[in-house]
């Protein structure tokens, strides 16, 4: 069973395809997630346009989050072109969209070309929409989604535990509502065996009639009462009588 592409190769609209091809990078970027994180060929490509302001040997082809944060420092610091500081934090680290999105940018921003179908800046840059596109059986579970959508380079630029922690509420938060709307637009789906748990809720007795329920007597099972009360929560205890090993001392008298 093949299921839809995976997010981290979405694709790029073909103008923008070709755009890149014509400017003979050092490196053609075959995942533009990862390979556009860390900011040296966003770096290459202002140079073809502006080769005195962005020289490629001052930028680091690395993939450390310090390299990272270095190169794109460099370029909000010289370049006119005012990219969305958002998409470049969410480029860093590598969220869905978000470098589909700056590539989208620059291009419009350098070649005066619009594209139709580019991506607004009112993307969430979750996986929300890949997730959408798959079954329900091969749907992320709530460990899986906070680990897609909360990177580790984002715990690592910002290592505040609270803010890391509303972070992940917010994401369980979300998967726990399309779950919800999972069992309203497919019931059938959930109608699964009841537990024992689910079990036993129904057949609570009161406490004030489990003496009039239960009749013990020593060594033989209890006799279970037929009152309509009981039915169904019919137990029988035994009653087994345990003989502790006798311990020898160990000690000559």
């Amino acid at each position: 069973m093949s299921y839809p592409q995976s997010p981290r190769k979405a694709g790029m609209p073909r103008e923008v395809l070709k755009w890149l091809q014509s400017l003979e990078l050092s490196v053609y970027p075959t995942n533009v997630r990862r390979d556009f994180s860390n900011g040296f060929l966003v770096a290459e490509i202002l140079s073809r346009y502006y080769p005195q302001d962005f020289p490629v040997h001052a930028y680091d082809n690395g993939t450390s989050l310090a390299s990272k944060q270095r190169n794109w420092r460099q370029i909000e610091r010289k370049q006119n072109l005012h990219l969305m500081k958002d998409v470049i934090d969410r480029s860093i680290h590598c969220k869905p969209g978000a470098a589909e999105l700056l590539v989208q940018e620059v291009y419009t921003l350098l070649t005066n070309q619009s594209i139709r179908d580019v991506q607004g800046p009112q993307s969430d840059f979750t996986d929300e929409e890949y997730q959408e596109l798959l079954p329900a059986v091969a749907r992320s579970t709530a460990s899986r989604a906070i680990k897609n959508n909360l990177r580790i380079t984002e715990i690592m630029a910002e290592p505040d535990i609270i803010t890391n922690q509303r972070k992940s509420e917010a994401i369980l938060r979300r998967h726990l509502e399309h779950k919800a709307a999972e069992r309203v637009n497919n019931p059938g789906r959930f109608k699964g065996r009841a537990n024992l748990g689910r079990l036993a809720s129904r057949h609570l007795v009161p406490s004030g009639r489990r003496d009039e329920c239960f009749a013990k007597s020593e060594g033989t099972p209890s006799k279970v009462c037929s009152s309509s009360t009981c039915r169904g929560a019919a137990v029988s205890f035994k009653e087994i009588k345990v003989h502790q090993p006798v311990r020898h001392s160990l000690i000559n008298n």
